[in-house]
Order: C-alpha cells, then structure tokens, then sequence
C-alpha cells in the first residue's frame, strides 16, 4: 500500500492483471481503515465514466465501524494507461479476476470475516454477476447497489432488435465509436465547475462522458441478458434508485432531482431477478448517484442504508432472533377437558 490521490488516510494497491491486446493492465485497490480495528469491510465498485472520489461515503462506513475499500477497475481512473481505451471491456467478466483480488486482500491479507458489496451504475451490473458468480465460495455476504444498470434508457427498438444487430457486428470492430447521447447534462449537474457541488478529476470522469464502443455496448447487453434471465445471489441485496427519470434534452433544475442516466422503472422491474432477498428502496429528489444527489437525499438513504446493514448484515456473532414456536409445535394443554355434551 501506498499513500492515495485523496491523501491520509487513503492507501492504494496497484493489482497487476497481465496484459491485453493493448498492452499492460493494473486495476487498483483503495484503502481507508478506520481508528479502531474491524472485521468488516465494504468494498466500493464504481461505474461507467467514474471512479472512487466519494469520501463522505467511505465517512459513513468508516464512523459505523466498517473498514473502507474501493476498486478502481481496469482502465478506469487511477488504473487508466495512457496506451489505453477507457473503460474498455469485450466482456464484464474480465472484472472477475481484480474483484476475486480485491476479495482475497480484504478477506485474507487484512484478516476481514465479512465483506459488503456496493455497486453504482455500471459497477451494480459488473457486481452483481460477479456476486452470482461466486455465490458458493461465501465471499460476498450482503450486496448494495446505487442506480444499477439493469438495461439501456432507450426505447424498446433501440435496446432489442437494434443493440441485437449492433452485437452481432462487433466482433469486427470493437472499438468502433457509436454514435449515442453523451452524459453531458449528468455531467453538468456534478462538477463545481458547472452545475453542481462536486470536486474530482475530469481527465478521470470527464463531463461529456468517453465514446461509447460497440465491444463494450455488446459486453453490457450480454450482461443485463443474463441478469434478467435470473441470477441465484446467496447474500442479501439492497437495492437503491430515484423515484423519477430525467427525459428533457435541455438543461432543467429537474436533473438536480432525477435519475438523468437510467430509467428507473427498469431498475425496479429487474431487481427482483437478483435473488431471494431483495429490498428496493426509492427516493424523492436521487439523482443517478443517490451519493452526490442533495443533503437531504443523501441523509435518507444512509439513514436507510443504515437501517438495512444493522438488519441484513450484522457484525458476525449476533445472535439469532428467537422465533416464538408454532401453535402445532406448542406442548398439549394440562387443562382438563370441561366441554358438556
């Protein structure tokens, strides 16, 4: 480990992922511990066009005594090579091997006996796989997800048969640039030098976004197709999203206080595909982000987000509710029988 971007007390770990057909790949593991040592971790996985800058959710973690963690994946952010396409994947799963990484250094190398999962965007989808994935190894034993992205904000034409044919195709070019809607107006709606109340690295997450590529489209359709098939995550999911979409094409005061990425009703509808136990909790006035959405937003849902820990992943060694026995299982009565014909 080393000293992070961020400062004290954020350290960082470069993992070393071979190479590509680009060359070199590293993905890189942020670090945050809190004062007093603690066998819990949250591992933070960002998503499209992003990376790890929101400190005042690892503040929230780290004062409820989890240790802190979060993964820069390949070829984004502080894992971004100057030889290299950002953001770039043929498929979500060649993120397996720096979260199965990330894992194995919080769980056996930092001496951590649970491990919460939070997955924004794109990280919710890349997560949420991998949590299938790996459901019989234990490793993951609650899973949170912030505006996953379940499916395209597009309409049916686009994101079926048209993104269908768009997949078929990209095996030839994988880096051809389709022509999409940029995140200009999300973007706007962050940084403090536009709109919104946010500082971070635009050469990391950039206002107008990165070119969207028909190798990475096909990677994401590929992966929403099997999670709306069904996926058998073992651990208990949380579920987060704002209750509106944003569909102006202009600047409002309306993307201060909408989903500006995703359409949230796909969210909802696709949850319940994740596993037995799941939570969906919406909230008034989220922005894509619900992290960087307003204070009184952001207050709500960790006050929720609190609530759903205390009660889905307690500290290991909570006792089990006690259960009052079914009336057939209740001894029989010593009470004579005093009924008359």
């Amino acid at each position: 480990m080393e000293t992070d971007v961020l400062g004290p007390p954020y350290e960082r770990h470069t993992i070393d992922l071979g190479s590509d057909d680009e060359g070199a790949v590293v993905a890189t593991l942020v670090r945050r511990r809190g004062d007093t040592p603690s066998r819990r971790a949250v591992l933070y996985v960002h998503g499209f066009v992003d990376y790890f800058f929101q400190t005042h959710l690892a503040d929230f973690f780290v004062e409820r005594g989890w240790d802190f963690y979060a993964l820069d994946l390949r070829k984004y952010g502080r894992s971004l090579l100057p030889h290299q396409t950002p953001n770039f994947v043929r498929s979500l799963t060649e993120y397996f091997p720096e979260l199965d990484e990330a894992a194995r250094i919080i769980r056996d190398e930092d001496g951590h006996d649970q491990l919460l999962v939070a997955g924004h965007s794109t990280g919710g989808l890349i997560t949420s796989l991998w949590s299938h994935a790996r459901s019989s190894s234990r490793i993951v034993d609650g899973l949170f997800l912030n505006s996953p992205f379940f499916d395209f904000n597009v309409p049916w034409l686009l994101r079926r048969p048209l993104m269908n044919i768009v997949g078929r195709t990209s095996g030839r070019n994988p880096y051809r640039v389709l022509p999409m809607n940029s995140l200009g107006l999300y973007g706007q709606s962050l940084h403090s030098e536009h709109r919104g109340e946010w500082t971070y690295d635009l050469a990391w997450k950039p206002v107008m976004g990165f070119p969207v590529r028909t190798g990475w489209l096909e990677a994401i359709r590929r992966g929403q197709a099997r999670l709306r098939a069904g996926l058998a995550i073992d651990a208990p999911v949380m579920v987060a999203c704002s209750t509106r979409t944003f569909r102006g094409k202009t600047w409002t005061d309306d993307v201060h206080m909408t989903d500006a990425v995703l359409d949230v009703d796909h969210i909802v509808r696709w949850a319940p595909r994740l596993g037995t136990r799941v939570t969906i909790a919406r909230f008034d006035g989220g922005m894509h982000d619900l992290t960087l959405s307003g204070k009184e937003v952001r207050t709500e849902l960790f006050r929720e987000l609190a609530r759903w820990t205390d009660a889905f992943v307690p500290p290991v060694g909570t006792p089990e509710p006690e259960i009052p026995p079914a009336p057939e299982d209740a001894p029989p009565s010593n009470k004579a029988d005093t009924t008359t014909a």
